[in-house]
């Protein structure tokens, strides 16, 4: 193998590699989007159950690591990463999901893909399409990532669901079907290829053989006088690319321990010595397979390079995009986050005054408040059923005392207007309730609209609970002025009101009757319900007069406080904090935090493979 096939071949597996730790890969269990991982390429292999699978890629591996056993062992996807090493160095692997684990010992490297295939699955021949990640470092290696899959099966046999067969059949597809995917058809030499369900799958995904490799196993097993001669010359069944023929350890060496450097000399000398493949022993075997697979890869690599520029480069442009919606780290000294936190509060009063001031909606609900909810609340306070003809002879009659009154019932006049403009309190109170949760809902729009808050939870409660404590203070400094301003119209009635009270009373009289029927007057219907009609209008002058202040008084004491002070006192104790309380305020999200992480670990995976992607290009 050439240094630039090295260079290029490696490139890929060590950006595979980087994207597998980063959970950035493709397949099922993966991301449902485009990602590099898929743009790179990969082997796939697939074959039906015992048809030598397992044996090729060890074959290939030059290990024994794989479990081994009747019916469905492999009932996970197994990504398998080559890395070749320099020479004298000890082979070893490792696990995705045991990251700091080196294992030497490749019988416990089955052990491990046994007990990891359980742990998601049970102990039943159950599937799952989480793959199990494995890398293995060696010397005896090309560079090359394979992807083992589940055998392709027809039926469900015991402790199996009907559909299993379906099941593993959209598995593979799901693997298979993608462009960028090297397909490994492994079919048995002593099964006609005519039912290979490999082939079948193969040629419906790749209908002109593009991405298939053809591999025959178990040469060594076919009925005497017999060979498969018309299939390994493409006579049988032509594809674009070359069969190969292997000759995987037999159950006798599996049981004898017959190491894979062993089994590779003896497929060699299999080949060598057969009068019928002798003369196409040196296509043959699984380390010839290993260099033509890795031959291709350079190929298809070269080729792919310019889309895989391009899907790098824009990859970068939406990571730093989202790392500036996410923002970047806080600064470690007080000063610094000390002006963050200050920065972030001015972010929120800025948005929550645009909501106020029409910027952004919301604020027009308060002037719908003074609109529409008070007059409405005004004109359905109960005068009626207060001045009515029974309670206003009541009131003037107790007010009387025991002499009655002379002309105008003053006092009876007094406690009725006064009784009355109690009844105002009530909205009063309302306007200033409605627009404080109008308040508290503007400023929970404004959290939640203030993007660079939702990195620190711990300050946006900090800013809410300071918000909603100061919009209290404004409320009670609102209802005391409104209230206050019904109690000065209960404190002092209008004199011209009472001045105008004779000369109504004499236009309502008689000029011709004698004194007593003018004091028998003073006490019929007519008199209390010219009181009442007096009372009525007064209420009405108030009414007017309350319905224009009360909106000024609840704007001053609280629209215009919030905007101008809402966070004043939050102010004053984030300047009395220390450097660990400034600290605790932006403690981010550990949700957020992990997300910027794998952000920057993304963009560095991306930008570290299109520099070396650019090197590999330059120096063709």
């Amino acid at each position: 193998m050439t240094a630039t096939m090295e260079t290029l071949i490696g490139l890929v597996n060590r950006i595979q590699r980087a994207c597998t730790v980063l959970g950035d890969y493709g397949g099922e269990g993966g991301t449902s989007l485009p990602t590099l991982w898929e743009a790179l390429p990969s082997v796939v292999v697939v074959g039906g159950q015992s048809s030598g699978k397992s044996s090729v890629l060890e074959s290939i591996v030059g290990r024994d690591f794989l479990p081994r056993g009747s019916g469905i062992v492999t009932r996970r996807p197994l990504v398998l990463q080559l890395h070749k090493t320099e020479p004298g160095g000890q082979d070893y692997a490792e696990f995705l999901h045991l990251p700091k684990k080196k294992f030497t010992d490749f019988a416990l490297v089955r052990n491990e893909i046994q007990e990891e295939t359980d742990r998601m699955t049970g102990k039943t021949k159950q599937i799952s399409p989480v793959p199990i990640h494995l890398s293995i470092y060696s010397s005896n290696v090309v560079n090359l990532t394979l992807i083992d899959l589940p055998g392709l099966t027809k039926v469900a046999v015991e402790g199996q669901p009907e559909s299993i067969a379906a099941d593993i059949e959209n598995m593979v597809r799901s693997y298979v079907e993608k462009p960028n995917c090297i397909i490994l058809a492994i079919t048995p030499a002593n099964q006609d290829i005519a039912t290979s369900d490999s082939i079948k799958l193969a040629r419906e995904v790749d209908p002109t053989g593009e991405r298939t490799f053809g591999v025959l196993t178990k040469l060594d097993l076919m009925d005497k006088g017999t060979n498969a001669i018309e299939v390994l010359e493409g006579k049988s069944y032509r594809l674009q690319h070359p069969w190969v023929g292997l000759v995987n350890r037999s159950q006798a060496d599996i049981n004898r321990n017959v190491d894979m450097i062993a089994a590779r000399r003896k497929e060699r000398e299999f080949f060598a010595t057969s009068p019928d493949y002798g003369h196409l022993a040196s296509k043959m075997g699984s380390e010839y397979l290993a260099k033509l697979l890795s031959k291709h890869l350079e190929s298809v690599i070269r080729a792919q390079i310019p889309g895989m520029t391009s899907l790098i480069n824009k990859a970068i442009d939406e990571l730093e995009m989202e790392l500036d919606h996410l923002g970047r780290p806080v600064g470690i000294d007080a000063g610094a986050q000390l002006y963050t936190i200050l920065e972030l509060c001015r972010a929120f009063d800025r948005i929550f005054k645009e909501h106020l001031d029409g910027g952004r909606p919301g604020g027009a609900r308060i002037y719908g408040v003074f609109d529409n909810q008070l007059p409405a609340a005004l004109a359905k306070l109960p005068f009626d059923g207060h001045l009515s003809f029974q309670n206003v002879r009541k009131v003037v009659s107790e007010a009387d005392g025991y002499q009655p009154h002379l002309v105008a019932p003053e006092q009876g006049y007094r406690r009725l207007i006064d009784s009355s403009l109690n009844y105002f309190r009530g909205p009063a109170e309302a306007s200033v309730d409605a627009v404080h949760f109008l308040l508290k809902e503007l400023v929970r729009r404004s959290i939640s609209e203030t993007q660079e808050l939702s990195r620190f939870p711990a300050l946006r409660a900090e800013i809410t609970a300071a918000a909603n404590a100061a919009l209290e203070g404004f409320r009670e400094d609102g209802k005391k002025t409104t209230l206050r301003l019904v109690d000065m119209e209960s404190s002092y009635l209008t004199v011209d009101f009472f001045r105008r009270l004779p000369q109504e009373w004499e236009k309502g009289g008689n000029p011709g009757v004698n004194a007593a029927s003018a004091a028998a007057d003073r006490y019929s219907e007519g008199h209390y319900r010219r009181i009442a009609s007096n009372v009525v209008s007064y209420i009405g002058m108030v009414s007017q007069t309350l319905g224009n202040t009360i909106p000024k008084a609840v704007v001053y004491c609280q629209v215009r406080e919030a905007k101008q002070a809402l966070l004043d006192h939050l102010y004053i104790q984030v300047g009395k904090k220390q450097a660990k309380e400034l600290a605790e305020l932006l403690d981010e999200d550990p949700a957020l935090m992990e997300r910027r992480q794998q952000c920057i670990r993304r963009l560095e995976l991306y930008k570290s493979a299109r520099n070396e992607i650019d090197s590999v290009s330059w120096a063709r």
